[in-house]
């Protein structure tokens, strides 16, 4: 079952907010999502893109949240029949959450590296040494954003199977940057204790002959007493530390599943308030530097909770567009 594409939205940077919300309301009423909400049992919602957005988000609070407030590895996975499953993960990959895709431009200010569970730390700063080395052209830093949220036992296992002790996130991205781009120290450092890893951070800026430098950069939280730091505060925390400019080309880094979300975070938090532009790409797990390291099935349940996260990203990008 192969279901046509649906572009994810983006912001060139002169582009205005009705511009934008344009490009949301083309990825949010597409085929593909309105069948895959009927095939659920949910009627469409009426109204204007708000409400649109409000009542998928509803909607799919009760049908494809399987997290329930803890952690993405702790989700159940329904039990699908197969035609539920294929329709799923044809949807994702219309959708933009299965296919890796290549940079769109030669040259980029930054390069911003996502963090997350400890594989997917591994993986995505291999995939920047990658890029940095094999193009695209990078002007400024590589950004590696991280949190201090204490790895799981399983994780801390992982790491250890491929020869590498960590008790963080950021450790583990600090030690994947070590190791990828071949660095033993960094050249500048700063940080605060806060005695807890919801109020703490810390920024280590290495510089590899011959390529950009690369900051490692753990951010606190913005909500300390309900949450760790998020995805969206680790971009917002990076931006404090770095001079962007209204027209500065930004390249994400992620894993494919959760570009449409971190896509439109980004958007939210970098492009609208700084005027930049962004690509979000999604790692190649073809690549041959990559192929050795661990990574955890993909599943219908899995795709579906993403999906959610995109309509939660977008709702709250539409949102920020005022």
């Amino acid at each position: 079952m192969r279901i046509a594409d649906v572009a994810l939205p983006n912001c060139p940077a002169d582009a205005s907010p009705p511009q934008l919300a344009r490009g949301l309301h083309a990825w949010v009423q597409a085929p593909p999502l309105r069948a895959l909400v009927a095939h659920f049992g949910g009627e469409w919602p009426t109204g204007d893109l708000a409400a649109v957005l409000a009542g998928l988000d509803d909607f799919s609070a009760r049908h494809w949240d399987f997290r329930g407030g803890r952690e993405r590895p702790e989700a159940r996975e329904p039990d699908l029949d197969p035609a539920t499953a294929a329709l799923v993960l044809a949807t994702a990959e219309a959708l933009g959450l299965v296919r890796p895709v290549s940079p769109a431009h030669p040259r980029y200010a930054h390069l911003v590296v996502l963090g997350g569970l400890a594989h997917a730390c591994l993986r995505r700063v291999a995939y920047a040494a990658h890029l940095v080395r094999h193009g695209p052209a990078v002007a400024g830093e590589v950004a590696v954003l991280g949190s201090f949220r204490p790895l799981s036992e399983v994780e801390q296992a992982m790491l250890a199977g491929v020869g590498i002790t960590a008790d963080t996130e950021v450790g583990a991205l600090d030690a994947a940057v070590r190791s990828v781009f071949e660095v033993t120290a960094p050249s500048e450092q700063d940080g605060h204790d806060a005695g807890h890893p919801h109020h703490s951070w810390s920024s280590r800026t290495y510089r590899p002959d011959g390529l950009p430098p690369v900051r490692v950069l753990a951010a606190p939280s913005s909500e300390p007493e309900r949450r760790r730091a998020h995805t969206a505060d680790t971009q917002r925390f990076w931006a404090g530390h770095v001079r962007l400019s209204p027209g500065d080309a930004l390249l994400v880094v992620t894993a494919p599943i959760y570009v449409p979300f971190q896509h439109c975070d980004a958007l939210r938090t970098l492009a609208v308030p700084y005027g930049c532009t962004v690509d979000t790409v999604g790692v190649d797990p073809a690549l041959p530097d990559l192929v050795r390291l661990p990574e955890p099935a993909l599943t219908p349940g899995r795709y579906l909770q993403e999906i959610r996260s995109a309509i939660r990203a977008m709702r709250a990008l539409h949102e920020a567009l005022g």
